[in-house]
């Protein structure tokens, strides 16, 4: 179990270090093992993603709940 708390809104999304976030998802993708403290919250949140991406891991009930908050002002543009 990780030491940081899964992301799951827009807002908590947007305080994150966006080049902290690509350095992990990177790292994520090159089956780097998952960081402890020694990395911020932010490379974490990559790290999970870029691990899902790869297929090492399974996307999770936070990341579903992050996709949806992130999708869900596109998909009510088009329906209107």
């Amino acid at each position: 179990m990780s030491e940081f708390r899964p992301v799951e809104t827009v807002e908590d999304l947007n305080s994150l270090d966006s080049d902290e976030v690509f350095e992990g998802y990177r790292a994520g993708l090159q089956c780097a093992p998952e960081p402890g403290s020694d990395r911020s919250r932010s490379y974490w949140h990559g790290w999970r993603n870029g691990s899902t991406d790869s297929g090492r891991c399974q996307k999770d009930a936070s990341q579903s709940r992050l996709a949806e908050a992130v999708c869900m002002p596109a998909r009510r543009m088009k329906m209107n």
